[in-house]
Parts: C-alpha cells; sequence; structure tokens
C-alpha cells in the first residue's frame, strides 16, 4: 500500500533539522514538511490551523490548543512538545520602574502578547503561584489580537496597546513597568539601559523551578486534525515515531561539540544534563501530565477555559498509554 501523504507544518528549530533534512520517514505516512513560522511574512502558523484547518498536522501553541478544544474544535493531538519555555527569562522589566522583584508588580502595567499567548498564561500563572502576584493585581496590557475569545474573570483589568504604539517604545517610556513575552522585545537586544530582566539571575530561579516541579514548562504541542486521525488512526503513533526518531538523530548531532556556532555549546549542554537531568523534552503523556496538569488549571484560572480538562481530552486514543 503505498505512503499516505499529509502537511505537517513546522518551526524552524534544530530539534526538526531531520524532518527539513527528509531523513525522518513515518511508517505508511509521506510527510510533506512546510517550515512556517508564527510571525513575518508565510507566518501565522497557529491561526492557520486555528482558523482555516490550512494543515493535516501542525505545530501549535499549547494555550490556543487548550482553549480551541475545550470549545469544541475539530482538532487532536499527539504528546510531542517541540517547544519549551521556563517564564523567568522571559519577564523583561523597565529598570527605571522600581521593580526590582516580582511582588513590585503588582498594581503596575505589564505587557504581553496576547492574554492567551502560551508564555502569557505561563507566566501569568507563575507569577501568582510561585511568587504572590495575583491575577487580578496588575492591569494586563495586551499588544496583538486574541485568536480564540473569551471571558476574562471579573475584576481582571485587560487593555489593548494603541496599533499605533510600539511596545519597545511604550517599555523604555516606562508606560508599562514589564513586557511578559516568549521572545526579548528589540530594546533589549540593541542593549537599551532602560530594559533588563525582572530575575537578577533567571538561571538560578529557573534551576529553583525545576527543582521544586520536576518539569521544563510545555509551549507548544503538535496537533492534528481530527479527520486525519480519524481516517487513520494508526497515523498519531506513526508520527510520534518519527519524532522520536527526530530526537535521536537531533542529539547525535549535539553530541558534535561544533554543531552549534556557540563556542561552548557542548559545555552549556553538559551543565544542562546536570542540571534538568538527560532529558528534560520527553515525549509521551506518562512523563509529561504533571506539566500539562498545571497549564490547564492556568487556563482555567484566567478564564481562558471555563473549568479543567482531562489530559485524555487533549490527545488521541493511540497515544495515550504513551
Amino acid at each position: 500500500m503505498a505512503n499516505i501523504p499529509l502537511s505537517v507544518a513546522l518551526e524552524h528549530y534544530d530539534r526538526h533539522a531531520p524532518w527539513m533534512e527528509g531523513a525522518v520517514r513515518p511508517e505508511g505516512i509521506d510527510p510533506t514538511v512546510l517550515i512556517i513560522g508564527q510571525d513575518g511574512v508565510g507566518g501565522r502558523r497557529h491561526e492557520r490551523m486555528l482558523l482555516h484547518q490550512e494543515f493535516d498536522v501542525c505545530e501549535l501553541s499549547l494555550g490556543s490548543y487548550v482553549m480551541a478544544k475545550a470549545r469544541g474544535a475539530a482538532l487532536t493531538a499527539i504528546p510531542v512538545f517541540p517547544r519549551r519555555l521556563f517564564s523567568q527569562s522571559q519577564m523583561y522589566v523597565n529598570t527605571q520602574s522600581g521593580v526590582r522583584e516580582p511582588q513590585d508588580l503588582i498594581g503596575k502595567r505589564v505587557a504581553l502578547r496576547s492574554f492567551q499567548t502560551t508564555l502569557s498564561v505561563l507566566a501569568k500563572g507563575d507569577l501568582a503561584s510561585e511568587y504572590g502576584v495575583p491575577l487580578d493585581g496588575v492591569t494586563w496590557v495586551t499588544t496583538a489580537d486574541e485568536p480564540v475569545a473569551f471571558d476574562p474573570p471579573p475584576g481582571v483589568k485587560i487593555e489593548r496597546m494603541s496599533a499605533e504604539r510600539k511596545l519597545g517604545d511604550a517599555l523604555t517610556a516606562g508606560e508599562v513597568a514589564a513586557y511578559l513575552a516568549p521572545r526579548p522585545p528589540l530594546p533589549y537586544l540593541q542593549g537599551a539601559p532602560e530594559v533588563g530582566r525582572l530575575f537578577a539571575d533567571p538561571r538560578a530561579e529557573e534551576s529553583r523551578y525545576y527543582q521544586r516541579n520536576g518539569f521544563y514548562p510545555i509551549m507548544h504541542v503538535v496537533a492534528m486534525k481530527s479527520e486525519v486521525a480519524d481516517r487513520l488512526p494508526w497515523a498519531p503513533v506513526s508520527l510520534l515515531d518519527g519524532f522520536e526518531q527526530a530526537k535521536r538523530r537531533w542529539e547525535r548531532y549535539m553530541d558534535d561539540p561544533n554543531w552549534s556556532r556557540l563556542a561552548w555549546g557542548r559545555h552549556y549542554l553538559e551543565e544542562e544534563r546536570r542540571t534538568l537531568g538527560p532529558d528534560p523534552w520527553p515525549s509521551g503523556v506518562a512523563a509529561n501530565r504533571a506539566n500539562l496538569e498545571r497549564f490547564i488549571r492556568y487556563e482555567a484560572e484566567q478564564g481562558l477555559i471555563p473549568q479543567p480538562l482531562a489530559i485524555e481530552d487533549l490527545f488521541y486514543e493511540t497515544t495515550l498509554d504513551t
């Protein structure tokens, strides 16, 4: 029987290099790998999947995926998580705003890409759970439209920044005291003295977070059209195996001390393994249950879903025993 062609939309990450090279061949599937980012020309991968189901398989924002599933979207997922971030390194502040520790954010205006961006959900949840900054203690200022409609909890203040106003200018001017984002703001990249990180040593803070919680937080999941999974019930497991093939190949790449352009990349890798263990990127439901349950709780607390979903609601049934 001929392989089934499926379109697979992924971000351009090092761990996806084996897919881009055509070195990954899931059994029974002929993947057409589409390298599509979220930003820039040809981007908007999340919205294209959520609104138009443009791809058979797609790397998708965990936050928006959970919201969409809670609203009955015809999507399912496999337990592969190609993007992860700690929130602590993604919290930027105006250095003149008087914010020196998380609780200094109370009463301040804090910018987000959108209220439901996965990093926004994680950072807001971590601020509340780990650092005592209540959701209704901050005025949240969003800089982009919300992909999925929702009703915020009572008492939570959300403002939309004017489309004419640049976030970097607002941050350096102190119009917002902080910015929580999955990518550094431009003034930070340019070395502006008005912008720094909330935590003086975010790596040390993230190490403590990992020791407390035992996981590297998930940002993205691999989603599929439900119609495709139901028509090809063997395909989710085959795709999961494909991502495991890519992971093993990627790990072999990383063993080369000059595969990365970072001069001390191999040293960084060894340090990371000492701190986070041999595999902070596990696939499968069991190894990620606590990670996912915490994120789903954050979404419910932030009014993005009416009530927590069960983990079993997120993934195709043939992948639940992984």
